[in-house]
């Protein structure tokens, strides 16, 4: 199981404790749909770095076993679930590139690996923010796998609660150039006053044509439903104690005030864009409406 406390404005992590242990569980999920028979993605890295982190539950599940202590939990709903997650940000990122953009931005990258398993243009520069430890392991984690990065590739050591834009601009960041930016899987460990204030931060850095993507749940109540009390209790992330269940802006409004046209999708609506149906089981009916955003800066 993993270490966690309840969430405060000082906290830390590692890949092993609190919200970092969820960038092992959603490397785990990619690793499992990296095996599938018609996989949707393909993250060779996965797999590895989950087995370097050691969390005994995941390692576990890459093995094949699932643990008595957490009989709901299906492995290939799972990996479904990350499958569909991981192709939206993937196809936003290629898209980008093919539309002209050469500066790439991932914040909070956790275990993301698509600095080196995406097909970038030789000139793209893909700068991966996140905590000093995080980045450090993942990239002498890679290096003794002899991965290298297809593009050019900046690590950005610091705390997204820190001066995070002058860390990036001090990595060779150009706010004159047009950028594609990633927040996966991050906005719901934010407080409602941090989602606005990235937002602002990340505008303040963005050229006209930039583009950005993200996922949000539009009702963050969601996460005290008591129906899913038990399940998040018995989860090897116990995700409930971890995110912020404030009330917030809504991304697409918040963006449009600061010049952004977004477009936007559900995971429902993205299951089926992928030829998938919809669990219908209570907790992802619960989630359906979890909502996935590109936008562009006018």
């Amino acid at each position: 199981m993993s270490r966690h406390t309840a969430r405060n404005d000082d906290d830390s992590w590692d890949l092993a404790s609190s919200v970092g242990a969820t960038a092992t569980m959603v490397a785990a999920s990619r690793a499992l749909a990296t095996r599938s028979a018609d996989a949707l993605i393909d993250d060779p890295y996965a797999e590895p770095l989950v087995r370097a982190v050691g969390l005994e539950f995941f390692v576990h599940l890459l093995d094949g076993k699932v643990p008595d202590a957490q009989p709901r939990y299906d492995a290939e709903r799972s990996g479904e679930h990350m499958a569909v997650r991981t192709r939206f940000y993937d196809d936003f990122f290629l898209n980008a590139v093919r539309s002209g953009i050469r500066q790439v931005v991932i914040l909070a990258s956790g275990l993301d690996t698509r600095a080196y398993r995406l097909p970038w243009p030789k000139d793209t520069v893909v700068f991966e923010v996140d905590l000093p430890g995080v980045l450090e392991f993942k990239s002498t984690t890679l290096r003794a796998l002899d991965a290298e990065p297809a593009a050019k590739h900046r690590t950005v050591p610091v705390d997204l609660r820190d001066d995070w834009p002058a860390a990036l601009r001090a990595a060779g960041f150009d706010p004159a150039t047009p950028t594609a930016w990633s927040a996966e899987g991050l906005l719901v460990y934010l407080p409602s006053a941090a989602q606005d204030r990235l937002f602002d931060e990340l505008t303040a850095l963005s050229a006209p044509r930039s583009q950005f993507a993200c996922e949000y749940v539009p009702d963050m109540s969601v996460f005290g439903h008591e129906a899913l009390r038990e399940m998040f209790e018995e989860s090897a992330v116990n995700v409930r104690d971890l995110v912020y269940q404030d009330d917030r802006s809504q991304v697409p409004e918040y963006l449009s005030r600061l010049d952004w046209c977004s477009s936007v999708r559900t995971a429902e609506q993205l299951y089926a864009t992928n030829g998938l149906d919809y669990p219908d089981a209570a907790e992802f009916a619960m989630f359906s409406d979890v909502t996935y955003l590109r936008a562009e800066l006018d």
